[in-house]
């Protein structure tokens, strides 16, 4: 039997900095309905109080610059049920094929190894994305 080892590229620091800025992700029904279960709210209720409508899209708002479930404590306050971009974040597919994007993502994300490189990251995102 054969085992892959990847090289240590990514390593999550608990910092809270990409729950930061001026927009956030959109949320599917069911992470709508999670989530509202979660706070033991009505769906109707989450909806109004936690999100906002752009488009045909339902976001969780921002408060103060940052996504309205980051605690004063620096820790999600659904992360149990956050949603699935907030999971897979920082390893997103649109580092696959866009060096750019990659490059971006690594200067803002403390996480990443130094020594990380594009490929090994690459290599990365596909696991994720895959299941592995």
């Amino acid at each position: 039997m054969v085992f892959i080892v990847m090289k240590k590229v990514f390593s999550c620091k608990l910092c809270g900095h990409c729950c930061h800025g001026e927009s956030t992700v959109s949320l599917s029904q069911a992470e709508q309905k999670g989530i509202a279960s979660f706070l033991g709210l009505d769906p109707a209720d989450f909806l109004r109080e936690f999100c906002v409508k752009k488009g045909n899209r339902i976001e969780m708002k921002i408060v103060d610059g940052h996504c309205i479930f980051y605690g004063d404590d620096g820790f999600c306050k659904v992360h149990e049920v956050k949603p699935f971009q907030c999971r897979r974040w920082p390893l997103h597919p649109s580092i696959l094929g866009d060096q750019k994007a990659w490059d971006a993502i690594k200067a803002d994300c403390p996480g990443f190894d130094e020594d990380a490189c594009y490929e090994d990251v690459c290599e990365l995102v596909r696991r994720v994305n895959n299941g592995y």
